[in-house]
């Protein structure tokens, strides 16, 4: 959501935009838990229940997110256009129907259809809205704050809801577990989807509101920034590289010769660190140039992928990779907002981060899938050596260009945001964001 503005006064924004970080903080803890969290919790008794294999019904998670990937770019333009109020208030409703369909599913093939639906709703309620949301009611100077406290409450929602869901589908079932969470699902997030969220306020000095014009003028220009397909290539190589690892390190840790109840713990502290990190790099980005910080993670991250088939066969050397690793865990989630906001304003935001957000989406998707194969052909140290080639390519993608002036002009009509640099010293203002 992108209407571009600042704030229209210091003394009234921060009293509604902070009760929209706090109650997009909620529903994206909640939502996370149920409509994808809950899953992986559910996987072995669905499958059970359903006479499927564990393969098959994993399939219908990847279909759900490839379906959120499809629905990015147009829910990007949507959010332009209208806000995200509609929009997230009708996912959540569809959402909570979907849930409920969920429980009562018979074949696998109504599995399919039901999460592809649920991916969808997804796109509609998750962090892609609700950060767009946040983003165009703050200025650069509040808006890596606002968005850190959206995402720091909704990084506890796998230590949240995965024990609660795994709590409730052993006391009532699967079926009734996804009854009781789409209850609580649709009692938290749609109430205060409609409620809370809202516009900015239009500023004083904006003459008209952001026509589509001025929209597929700040598109265009984005598109046409190497820097912007730097970052894409950052942002696609880091997505795959989390995903890879989430899925494999307990089967790597296993197979290393570690217990699973300790291979488990372990990776469960990716959770924990990816709040930790988020808290670091928030701080360190008030004394260091933002890309920098993070390319820095994303190397860190890279040596503790490297050294894990070195040190991973001893408990406290698998511990120390992991918290390596674990530091980045959440860090592209912090920065992408900022990074395209303060490069390209919020005009078209969300059309901007649509089109980010569709091939990282698919890079999750299926990097799981191809790090299976390639473990299933030469085992688990080409997984590992590649998983941090991707961050290293994330830490390039991530410093290139990230000095040249930004291709977006001030839109004199609208008064956007988006900031117009030009003339010799563009170059250090723009790396000084």
């Amino acid at each position: 959501m992108t209407q571009a503005t600042r704030p229209a006064t210091t003394a009234v924004l921060p009293a509604r935009a902070w009760w929209i970080v706090a109650a997009l903080a909620v529903t994206q803890t909640v939502g996370y838990g149920v409509l994808y969290y809950a899953f992986a919790v559910l996987l072995h008794p669905m499958a059970a229940d359903l006479h499927a294999s564990t393969t098959a019904v994993t399939g219908a998670l990847t279909a759900s997110v490839l379906a959120g990937a499809v629905m990015a770019m147009p829910v990007g333009r949507w959010l332009d256009r209208n806000g995200g109020r509609a929009l997230m208030t009708t996912g959540s409703v569809a959402a909570t129907v979907l849930v409920v369909a969920w429980s009562r599913v018979q074949t696998v093939a109504q599995l399919y259809a039901v999460l592809i639906g649920i991916g969808i709703c997804a796109a509609m309620v998750l962090y892609e809205p609700a950060l767009a949301v946040v983003v165009s009611w703050f200025d650069p100077q509040r808006r890596a704050h606002a968005v850190l406290a959206v995402i720091v409450v909704a990084g506890f929602a796998s230590t949240v809801f995965m024990p609660l869901t795994g709590l409730l589908a052993d006391r009532y079932g699967w079926r009734t577990a996804l009854l009781l969470l789409a209850v609580l699902y649709a009692a938290v997030a749609i109430p205060l989807h409609a409620v809370a969220v809202r516009r900015p306020p239009r500023p004083a000095t904006q003459k008209r509101p952001p026509t589509r014009r001025d929209r597929a003028t700040v598109v265009r220009a984005a598109v046409r920034d190497r820097r912007f397909w730097w970052l894409a290539a950052a942002f696609v190589a880091h997505g795959a590289a989390m995903s890879a690892m989430t899925v494999h390190l307990v089967g790597f840790l296993v197979h290393e010769g570690h217990p699973a109840t300790f291979a488990a713990t372990v990776a469960g502290l990716l959770g924990v660190l990816s709040v930790t990190g988020r808290l670091l790099l928030t701080g360190a980005q008030r004394r260091l140039p933002l890309p920098a910080v993070v390319a820095a993670v994303f190397t860190i991250q890279a040596a503790a992928a490297f050294s894990l088939p070195i040190v991973g066969a001893g408990r406290t050397g698998a511990a120390l990779a992991v918290v390596g690793f674990g530091i980045g865990f959440g860090a592209a989630s912090l920065v992408k907002p900022a990074l395209l906001a303060d490069r390209y304003g919020t005009t078209a935001y969300g059309s901007i981060a649509g089109i980010l957000a569709t091939p990282i989406t698919i890079a999750k998707a299926v990097a799981p899938l191809g790090a299976a194969g390639l473990y299933a052909a030469v085992g688990y140290p080409p997984v590992l050596l590649l998983i941090g080639v991707a961050c290293l390519i994330a830490a390039a993608g991530i410093v290139a260009r990230a000095t040249s002036p930004t291709p977006v002009p001030k839109d004199q009509l609208t008064g956007t945001d988006t900031p117009h640099l030009s003339g010799p010293s563009a170059g250090r203002r723009a790396g000084s964001r």
